[in-house]
């Protein structure tokens, strides 16, 4: 099988001096994957090096969407924007799927509206993975959407359990639904109506789950609205932070501690790749009709690769297959895609 993958080479923080490097390392790696660059050549270019590769071709887009830009100026005045550029091709068959480090709520916008929404599903949801004491857990979403009702919250559940299910192999894999507590009397109306849907919807639905409990691993899919699942990343991205500076600070502090730290770096750079968010990044944006995956803004090479590899395995695996026959199943009389 064959995968390319469409890569908006002007998004995010560092543009072509990041995605470029990771796109050629990534096709270095993997012989069966191709990508398309989208971008200005002239900027593109000089990143390509001396050695052409065949599975590496270039795509002109004459604009690029700032990452501070409003995603409806974005969608009605960037249509030769490396990140539409990139969606078209998904939308056009030329590539299976695109990856951007670019401005979210542009991605999520245009992606939208290019890709449109796969039937049943009514808004999509940014799915991400984070790591607890069991592996790790997929969450959503992430922003998307910051009010949903219990209806959103029943797909996010389908639509994670579907992308486990094919990318881990596993049947049933397990959902929990976050809240303030593990009691079903617990959270407000819309969470407890979810939390009875998710009951009857036939997935493996365990209930509550606290936010310790993200990182306990008490669920493999942990679903909930974009406003909670925000503040919970970016909360636990902080405090990854601040456990890091608090621990170089202590190391540092005298002469005995620096030894300390000669003796314990192995340990350390373990404990460091356990926790390395570079590791996780890339976040699928699920429900659309094809895949696109935004890669963190501040990304560099090691962790954009990471993006295009869910990228590729959300293709090998055939999440939006699963997607549709999931949805298929709790919602008999839609037309599957």
């Amino acid at each position: 099988m064959s995968i390319t993958v469409a890569i908006d080479c002007m998004g995010g923080d560092h543009g072509p001096a990041v995605t470029v490097p990771a796109a050629l390392a990534y096709v270095r790696a993997n012989a069966d994957t191709r990508v398309v660059l989208v971008g200005q050549e002239a900027v593109i270019r000089p990143f390509l090096g001396d050695a052409p590769d065949p599975r590496v071709s270039l795509r002109e887009a004459t604009q690029v969407v700032g990452m501070d830009e409003s995603p409806s100026l974005a969608l009605r005045n960037k249509k030769d924007s490396s990140m539409r550029v990139a969606i078209n091709l998904v939308r056009e068959g030329e590539a299976d799927a695109c990856v951007s480090a670019g401005n979210t709520g542009a991605l999520m916008a245009i992606s939208r509206f290019v890709l449109k929404m796969l039937p049943g599903i009514d808004r999509p949801a940014i799915c991400a993975i984070l790591p607890t004491m069991k592996g790790h857990t997929h969450v959503l979403d992430l922003g998307a959407n910051v009010d949903c009702s219990p209806e959103h919250l029943l797909q996010f559940g389908i639509m994670g359990a579907s992308l486990v299910g094919a990318i881990e192999h596993r049947d049933r894999p397990t959902v929990g639904l976050l809240n303030i507590g593990e009691e079903e009397i617990k959270g407000n109306d819309v969470v407890k109506r979810a939390a009875d849907l998710l009951r009857e919807s036939g997935l493996n639905f365990v209930g509550n789950v606290e936010g310790d409990g993200l990182y306990k691993g008490e669920a493999e899919v942990v679903v909930c609205d974009g406003f909670v699942g925000n503040v919970a990343l970016k909360t636990s991205e902080g405090l990854a932070q601040m456990v890091g500076t608090f621990m170089r600070e202590e190391f540092a502090r005298s002469a005995l501690s620096k030894l300390a730290a000669l003796v314990a770096m192995p340990v350390l750079k373990r404990f460091k790749a356990r926790l390395d968010h570079r590791r996780y990044n890339g976040a699928c944006l699920l429900g659309l009709k094809g895949i696109v995956v935004k890669s963190h803004g501040s990304a560099d090479a090691f962790a954009y690769g990471f993006a295009i590899g869910r990228a590729a395995d959300a293709v090998r695996t055939g999440v939006l297959a699963r997607i549709g026959e999931r949805v298929a199943q709790a919602h008999p009389h839609l037309e599957t895609v």
